[in-house]
Parts: structure tokens; sequence; C-alpha cells
């Protein structure tokens, strides 16, 4: 993507960029499950140019959905700024009076939210060699941006999206937890004219959200993706899949449930592999009906897929057909089979819920697994 000179937000268009992010991170999650056995890749939903964010919350709305989320009185305005500061900078998190908060605040630079000069160009590069698919060199450019310019956002949660590419969970974490505290601090300045603020936070908790949910946190999952969904300010069905999945592996099945029907509901053209993810929370509430029409879809879809053939079997021995179920089982390859004998996998690696495991078991023992 090419831009044009000058420091202007028009040009610099950050929103469009980061609905790449969003195809990448989410489908670590809400994309084909391993067992699926197909490679995942980032792709971009089709209405991405229009998907930008531009509801401005300012720091009494943040404040107030935090409260939600955690159900804890949250820091007064000065600790909250104290605590954004100490993160964005390294600064150890303790008691300050008012002025010396005031003099740390006004001795950093400002939130760079629209890179300028040679930051620009940099990142600029950066971004040519992730589009290009050379992820290794554009994370050594990411890093070195967020060296000359440590306040700017887009360093480090694109700095955070390379890392998750390669597998380095904790120090995409910290990246995007950068990013997240100085998007805040930028929304907790007074609006000045001319000045952009960030205002597409819901993109970097829902990277940090889906980043967590593959790194075995599924509570803080869950309060990332639920803050996402609350800063988006209308359904989004990407946000609504991730979300789901969060409270489906925190056992909120109903919530779950609720989510991913909506979300199915705006994406209903296309069957997508998060369906079968969606029919678990019905198979789990006693829906089997409900399940078993998803699988049926998701089955035409993918009729290869081992994951699908045994939700399929484990829909049909529920519903009283242990043979057939039995049938279905047996054409999935010995080895991959094994893997629906593992409590381990079925537990942690593709979290079925506990009525579609009982229910599974059922069939791995009837066919002598």
């Amino acid at each position: 993507m090419t831009m044009t000179s000058g420091p202007s937000q028009k040009a610099f268009q950050p929103d469009a960029y980061r609905m790449l992010v969003i195809g990448l991170i989410a489908s670590l999650l809400v994309g084909l499950t391993e067992s699926f056995n197909v490679q995942q890749r980032a792709r971009l939903p089709s209405s991405w140019t229009a998907r930008s964010s531009n509801r401005a919350v300012d720091a009494a709305d943040t404040t107030t959905t935090h409260e939600n989320i955690n159900g804890e009185n949250m820091p007064s305005r000065r600790d909250a700024l104290f605590t954004v500061l100490a993160i964005a900078t390294g600064i150890p998190t303790m008691a300050f009076a008012d002025d010396e908060v005031t003099a740390v605040a006004q001795s950093l630079p400002p939130v760079m939210v629209v890179p300028l000069g040679d930051t620009k160009q940099i990142f600029n590069e950066g971004r040519a060699l992730e589009m290009q698919g050379n992820i290794n060199a554009a994370q050594r450019i990411y890093s070195k941006v967020t060296k000359m310019a440590p306040r700017f956002i887009y360093g480090w949660s694109n700095l955070g999206n390379t890392q998750v590419v390669q597998g380095s969970l904790a120090p995409a974490e910290e990246s995007y937890t950068k990013a997240i505290a100085l998007c805040n601090e930028s929304r907790m300045e007074e609006e000045q004219f001319g000045v952009p603020r960030c205002n597409d936070l819901y993109v970097i908790y829902l990277n940090r959200g889906c980043l967590r949910l593959n790194n075995k946190m599924p509570k803080e999952a869950l309060k990332d993706l639920t803050m996402a969904d609350s800063l988006r300010g209308k359904p989004d069905a990407v946000v609504l899949q991730n979300l789901a999945r969060a409270r489906e592996v925190n056992g909120q099945y109903s919530s779950a449930d609720k989510d991913y029907t909506l979300a199915i509901s705006m994406t209903s053209n296309e069957v997508s592999p998060f369906w079968l993810r969606s029919a678990m929370p019905k198979f789990q509430l006693g829906d089997l009906n409900g399940a078993s029409d998803l699988l049926k879809r998701v089955a035409n879809r993918f009729p290869d897929a081992p994951e699908v053939r045994a939700a399929v079997s484990t829909v049909m021995a529920a519903k009283g057909d242990l043979v057939g179920a039995q049938q279905k089982f047996l054409q999935i390859p010995d080895r991959q089979r094994l893997n629906y004998s593992d409590n381990d996998y079925l537990q942690s690696t593709i979290a079925w819920p506990p009525a579609a495991i009982d229910m599974l078991k059922t069939i791995t023992k009837a066919v002598g697994d």
C-alpha cells in the first residue's frame, strides 16, 4: 500500500490497514482447527476497506466498560493515567503525588498515532515486507521502529502481529500491551483540532484476546474480547466469533451460543469452519437438532476433516444412532483418530465441551480405540 507524503491521518489510513490483522490473528482461533489439517493463513475479509471504527470513547466511557467487565472499582483518572504511562514506558507503578504524575506525563513525548519523518518511511518498509509475506524482515523493521519512536502505537501493534505469526506469543503479548497502554493514553488526552487520536483500540484488544485464547489464558482472553466488543460499538462478525469462543472455553455456553448465532447470521452466505465451534454450545445445551443442522452444512463443505467427522458421529450417537456414529467415526484415518481418545487433546487442543467429550468416549470405547 502506497501512502502519500505528509503526516495527515487520511494519508496514513491506519484503520484500513490494520483490518489485515483481524484476518491474521483471529484465524488462529475461528479458522480451521488443528484436526482440519489445513495450514492457516491471513485473509482479508471481503469488506475490509470499510471496516474502521469511528466511535469515539472518552476516558469516562472506558472506565465504565472496565467496571462492567471486571466487577471492580477502577482507579481515579489520575491513577489510571499514571498506570498507562508506567506500562508504556517501563516505569514501575507506585504511589505518586499529583505534581509528580504531572511531571512524569509532561516529560514524555506525546503519543504518536501517525508516523512522521524517518519513522514513517521505515514503518512503510515494514508494512510492505509484511504484506509480501516476509515476516522475519518485517519484524526486524518494526522492532527498529519501536526503538526510534517508542511512543508510536502501531509500531508496537504491528510488531506484535509479526511475533504472533512466528509463534512468539509472550513477546507479542508484551507488544500488544504496550500498544493498548499508549492507545488508552492517547484517548485520555484532551481532544485538539488537527491532532489525531487512537480510535481503533478494539482491534488491538481483539488481537491480544485471540493471542491469549491460544496461550491458555481463557479468563484474560474473555476480558479482552468483551472489551473489544464493547469498544466496537456495533455487531462485528469477527469480534463475535472470537468472543463466543472465549465464552465457550470459560463455560458460558448460553452466551456463547447467542454470539455464535449472531455471527453466523452476519456471514450466512458462506459456511466457515467456526460453524463447527458454534455447534458445540448447542450440543452442551441439549439442542441436538440445532447442532446437527450446523454440522450437516459444515460436513458438506469440509467432508474429510477429522474433527468434522468426529463431531457428526458424536451428534449421531446422542440422537440414538450408535451404529451409524461408529461407522462415521471410523472414517477418520487411524493415526488421526487416536487424537480423539486423548483427553488432553479433547480438553485443551480442540476444547470440546464436557457433554460432547463424554459422548465421544462412548463411541471410542465401542470401536475399541
